[in-house]
């Protein structure tokens, strides 16, 4: 029988179980969804969706065709790592939200499914030409760049976020870039270093209200954090959009989520996303509840009437989704797209 030593170390990763350790083809050891397994979570059951949140399976030319661009460039997705919901959807688009520097984060939040571990320093250097490619045979418009936290770094990988935003604007000049970053542990000059690399929007999610920040996100991780890290890019750039996102059915209140909106908008945040909470696995935060899409309208107007420059609201909403629409001023299209699928 063959010992763990003598398996190839991709096959080892492809094989292990939500919540084991495996060892990365770079040589450290990472936990697969992030979370480990326990009796407690392990034995929880999943709580059934309701109607409104069903999403189709990914297929059809476009979804292979942008996996076989992402796979030969050797990138990895938020799409794929986070467990996206809309993946067929926006990859039959031709549009995919790259995740930078690695697969493995420094941090194990309690709600992502993003593999956890310590990556002692590795980067992929060809990261940077390697998207500006990928972008460039995508034709993409607008890209969204995303990360794992990356606390092993000094400047928490802020240089070579700016490396590869600088990479994609001199190969691709008209393309809008969008970078939903880390919060470089707030260190204010790290964030100045990817808001001036020339990108257009400025995105760190607040993720959920300030009472349930702890346990929902990584200890190392602020409700205060973010909005400083929020309102300091603002300041550096006014220019520059700056966007965060919240995630609902985690047990906050209708008075807490207001509350977090008007903290946002008292951080300059210029456009905020609202999106249903799901368990991606078993060692995962268990979903207190399903919003509907009346709740999601709801809070929309909310926030529009804060001052928000956009809302996009809704069940499947996540983050980057439609990102390219943010300032369509018509909820990224899902109010269309709620009435096209209606029965006449």
């Amino acid at each position: 029988m063959a010992t763990p030593k003598d398996i190839p170390l991709a096959a080892q990763s492809a094989a292990t179980r939500s919540g084991e350790k495996y060892v990365t083809p770079q040589g450290f050891t990472a936990i697969r969804d992030g979370v480990k397994a326990t009796a407690a979570t392990g034995a929880a059951a999943f709580s059934p969706k309701p109607s409104w949140l069903r999403a189709r399976a990914p297929s059809g030319e476009g979804f292979q065709a942008v996996k076989g661009i992402v796979r030969e460039h050797r990138l990895a997705t938020v799409c794929e790592e986070a467990k996206c919901p809309n993946i067929g959807e926006c990859w039959n688009a031709g549009t995919a939200t790259i995740m930078l520097m690695g697969a493995v984060c420094t941090r194990a939040c309690r709600f992502c499914s993003v593999d956890t571990g310590n990556p002692r320093g590795w980067l992929d250097r060809d990261e940077p030409e390697n998207s500006a490619r990928t972008v460039e045979l995508m034709r993409l418009k607008y890209v969204v760049l995303t990360s794992v936290d990356r606390d092993d770094l000094p400047d928490g990988g802020a240089g070579h976020y700016a490396a590869c935003i600088r990479a994609i604007k001199r190969r691709n000049p008209g393309t809008a870039v969008e970078a939903l970053t880390p919060d470089f542990q707030g260190v204010h000059v790290d964030v100045e270093t990817v808001v001036g690399s020339g990108l257009e929007v400025f995105a760190q999610n607040i993720e959920t209200v300030r009472r349930l920040t702890h346990p929902v996100r990584d200890p190392r991780a602020g409700y205060e954090r973010t909005l400083e890290v929020l309102s300091h890019a603002k300041r550096h750039r006014p220019e520059v959009l700056t966007k965060s996102s919240l995630m609902l059915g985690l047990g906050e209140t209708d008075g807490e989520i207001e509350a977090t909106l008007r903290d946002l908008r008292a951080a300059e945040v210029d456009i905020v996303t609202l999106g249903q909470y799901l368990r991606p696995t078993t060692n995962h935060l268990p979903v207190e509840r399903f919003v509907s899409p009346a709740e999601f309208d709801a809070y929309r107007r909310s926030a529009l009437d804060m001052g928000f420059l956009e809302c996009v609201s809704g069940p499947l909403v996540r983050s980057s989704y439609r990102a390219e629409q943010a300032l369509n001023r018509n909820n990224a299209g899902l109010d269309n797209a709620r009435l096209a699928a209606q029965p006449r």
